[in-house]
This record gives structure tokens, sequence and C-alpha cells, in this order.
């Protein structure tokens, strides 16, 4: 018996079998080709009448937009497959960014406090043989999703949204002046569908017709008592070479009943590929090494695990009119990071004020939605970083080569400062940091990497590295017209060229970083 199935089938809620189940469907996607759902179709007709602005197809991140948009007088309805509930295990996150839900009247002052289950400070960052790095305030507040989620769905039902639970998204049909969807046993219209279902949702896999994800993120991990210290935390930390084809890398986090730990590593779906059941073997294993702790003192609370799917070409782009992918659904995220509400925060204030806006000029055509999931080059290019911290299934590397990358390139960054090393670990990558970067690291650590990425990727990645540098330049420029009151004449364009104009200076900002 292994040390997961020995563990792991002592826990309630058959864990054993549910990280099995999810087993299954990363093998599935390793070794056949993902079916294409027909979930969407498109109708020349009209629709009679229209019942709601907004439809949103699930719920856990999808009742921060929903609520944002219902207390602005968008009439929303919200779909979620199961219960509307947060889960237990807390969300990363740092202070300044939860500002938005206050600047949105999401929360009160009182409210976000409550919303915080643990704070701590610093974090490190450490690598086998290489450097250690402590910051202070990074991913450094651990948020209660079930207080946060359940505090907002009572804010979207008092200001008039309905919500519908247990009621899975099923089929819909686009018309030239809505949408009809089917959810449970129930079929409403909207003005416009916004899937929120994450990486698996059936319209996100209808659109890519079938697409294999270029890289993927394995994560397992558990909150466990019995930690000696628990004050501190791991940003990222690797403490051995390569193993099985894979780096492994570690996440820490203080949490409210115990010390959150993770094991991750990124790699493609090629059939030969680890397990999730191997992966967590491998993580009770190391564990005791990691956190030095004897494993018969720890008090397992909960096990984490899963696989989040990241694509180069991105983000998704939709061939219907009135539907909109958000977050992991739009495939948006960095391709670097595993958690879903960091980039649904950050992009929540723009979203809002963008779906308002699109609403309001009627500008709901594929093209015109687009642009509320615009191209970023600050997200393309940290595909370059995802492949470095991969290792070809099929190829014999060094040991410890990634663990030297990764250590000399962060000792760069922190000679240079927190100005370019937090908004990195943060997962923003702006360009000044970034030329200020690239030409200090050792060359010699990074020429063994230049097979393996391959003269393609190092063309397209430089490509969006010219275009991080443009988008920057322009988001300077729009921020200085602005303080210069030149925006003013915009507002004497038609709703729908001030809904581009408006669209075209956030790309800027937030594919420059600048956001940050």
């Amino acid at each position: 018996m292994t040390l997961a199935e020995q563990i792991l089938s002592q826990m309630p809620d058959d864990v054993l079998g549910r990280l099995r189940g999810v087993d299954r469907l990363w093998q599935g996607l390793r070794e056949t080709t993902p079916p294409i759902p027909k979930a969407i179709k498109e109708s020349s007709n009209s629709l009679e009448t229209l019942d709601w602005d907004v439809a949103i197809c699930g719920g856990t991140l999808g009742i921060l937009l929903g609520t944002a948009l219902q207390q602005r007088g968008c009439n929303v309805i919200l779909l979620e497959r199961g219960t509307l509930r947060g889960r237990d295990q807390e969300w990363n996150i740092s202070r300044e960014e939860l500002g938005v839900l206050l600047e949105l009247e999401l929360l009160s002052k009182e409210e976000l406090e409550r919303a915080i289950a643990t704070e701590y400070n610093p974090a490190r960052v450490t690598f086998h043989q290489g450097c250690e790095i402590w910051v202070n305030d990074v991913l450094n507040i651990g948020v209660d999703p079930v207080f946060l989620l359940e505090t907002l769905k009572q804010k979207f039902l008092a200001a008039g949204g309905d919500l519908l639970e247990k009621t899975p998204f099923k089929s819909a049909i686009v018309y030239p002046d809505g949408v009809l969807i089917s959810a449970g046993e129930q079929s409403f219209t909207t003005r416009l569908l916004v899937d929120g279902m994450g990486h698996f949702s059936p319209i996100a896999q209808q659109a890519r017709k079938g697409e294999k994800p270029e890289g993927v993120c394995l994560v397992v991990g558990s909150c466990a008592r019995g930690y000696e210290e628990n004050e501190t935390g791991d940003l990222i930390a690797s403490f051995t070479p390569i193993q099985n084809q894979c780096q492994y890398f570690w996440e820490a986090f203080p949490a409210r009943d115990g010390r959150t730990t993770y094991l991750f590593t990124y790699v493609d779906p090629h059939p030969d590929r680890v397990s999730l059941e191997f992966l967590m073997d491998e993580y009770l294993r190391l564990l005791p090494e990691y956190q030095n702790v004897a494993r018969s003192r720890l008090d397992f609370q909960r096990f984490l695990f899963g696989f989040f799917p990241a694509y180069r070409k991105t983000p998704l782009r939709v061939p219907w009119d009135r539907v909109l992918p958000i977050g992991d659904s739009s495939g948006a995220q960095s391709p670097v990071s595993f958690g879903g509400f960091g980039s649904m925060v950050r992009h929540l204030k723009r979203l809002t004020l963008g779906i308002e806006e699109a609403l309001q000029s009627d500008c709901l055509t594929k093209e015109a939605l687009d642009l509320l999931q615009p191209y970023q080059p600050n997200i393309s290019v940290s595909w370059l970083f995802q492949r470095t911290m991969s290792v070809p299934v099929d190829r014999a590397v060094s040991p410890n080569r990634i663990n030297e990358l990764m250590s000399g390139v962060f000792e760069v960054m922190d000679r240079l400062g927190d100005d370019v090393l937090k908004p990195f670990l943060q997962d923003v990558i702006q360009f000044p940091a970034l030329t200020k970067t690239l030409p200090r690291v050792n060359p010699q650590l990074v020429l063994p990497f230049l097979p393996q990425i391959g003269v393609p990727m190092l063309a397209d990645w430089l490509g969006h590295y010219l275009n991080l540098g443009l988008y920057s330049t322009l988001s300077s420029v729009g921020d200085r017209a602005d303080k210069l009151g030149l925006h003013q004449y915009a507002q004497k364009l038609s709703p729908q060229k001030q809904y581009y104009y408006h669209r075209w200076l956030d790309a800027w900002k937030y594919g420059s970083g600048g956001d940050f």
C-alpha cells in the first residue's frame, strides 16, 4: 500500500476516491482527444422577450462579477451547478489587491477584515543549492471563501439578483438579439451570456475544438495541524533536483486551522507523465523533509489536488456574439499560476465597467466582446518562463539546471529591488523590470534551455516582448492624456466609439502590467 493510499483512505468524504476521479480526467487529457461538446448553437430568428441583461454560468467566482453588476443596475441571473458555497481552504492574495472589493462597494471595511482569515509575514523564495530570499506583503493574506461568498451572495440577492443553485448549464442558442439558455429543467433569455464555468466549461471546450493545452500545472497538497513553525510562508521553494522528469516546487502558507502546503510541477499532457496519485505519494514522502516535521505528528484536516491546463493562444476567442468567457474559462490567467481568485480580483473592475458599458452601448458582437478579454503581452511572455520550469518527458537534462536558472534569475531581481521582484511574484510582468533583469542573468544558465525552447517559440516570445514594450508606452501615453484632461474629448464620441476607446486603454494598461 502506498503512502497516498494509507493516509488518504483514512480521511472522510472518500478523498482517495475523489483523487482517483480527478486522475481519470488527467489521464483522459493525456491519452485521448477531448470530445467537442455542442453546447452553443446559433439561430437567425429573433427572440420576442429578454428576461435578463446578464446570465452568469458558474457562481464560485461569478458571484463577484454578478454582485458588482447587479449593484450597478444590471439585471443579473447567476447559475451554479451545485450549492454556492466557498471552500474551506483559504485563497491567498495580497492586501492591496483586495482594495477593489471596497472600491466597487462589494464589501465594507469591517466585512473585508472579517473576510481575512490569516495574515503573515515574511514569505520565502528558495531553490535547491541556490538563493534564499525573503519578502513582505506578497500573497500573505488568506481570505475565507465561505464568508466572502456568503456575504456576496446575500448582497446579490438583496440587490435584486436571481440565483439558481443546483442548476447546471446544459446548452444555449444565440439569436441576433439575445441568448436562450437551458439549465437544469428551466430555460430563459438574456442579452449576454457570461461563461465562468472554468477550465472544463463545455462552452470553452466547444470553442477550442478539441485543442489540447500546451502546458499543465499539477498540484497536490494538504492543510494540517502539528507544525512547530507556522509564522512564515513559502511563495516558491525547491529542495530537490529534477525527479521523474519533473521539477518539484513547493508553497506553504499559515492557515486558520493549520498550515497549508502544496507541491506543484509544470508538465505537458504527454501520455507518460506522472499521475496525480503518484504526485500525492511524492508529496507525502517529501513533506517531512520539506517542513522538518515527522509525518506522525501531523493531523491532516483536508487534502487538495487538481490540474490546471494552460494554452499558448490566449485569451480564448469564441466564435459567437453575446457570449463572454471570464476567469479560467477565458484562459487569460498566467500560465505559471494555478489560482483563479487572484486573476479574477485583478480584472474585476475592468470587467464590471466594461460589461456595463457594452450593455449600455449594445456592443455585444464577438468582435466587441473580444476587447473585454484582450491580448495581453505580459501574460504571453510568461509562456517562456513556464517552459523553462518544465522538463521534456523524453530528454535527459542536468538534474539541477532548473534550480540553477531560477536561483540566478531571482538573485538578479532581488538585487534590483522590490519594484522588480514583487510584481513578478504576483504574476505581473512589466517591460522595464524584464528589460533590467534579462541582461543581468548569467548566459551560461540560459544557453542549455535553448534547444528545449526552440527557434519558433523564441521568435514568438520576442514578438510578445516587443509588444510588451509597445503596450507599456501606449499605457503611459494614455495616462498622460488623462492627466492633461484630453480624455474629456472622448465624451463627445458616440457610445459605441467610447466603448472601443475605453477597451483599448484597458488593454494597454493591463497588458503592460500598468494596473499593478
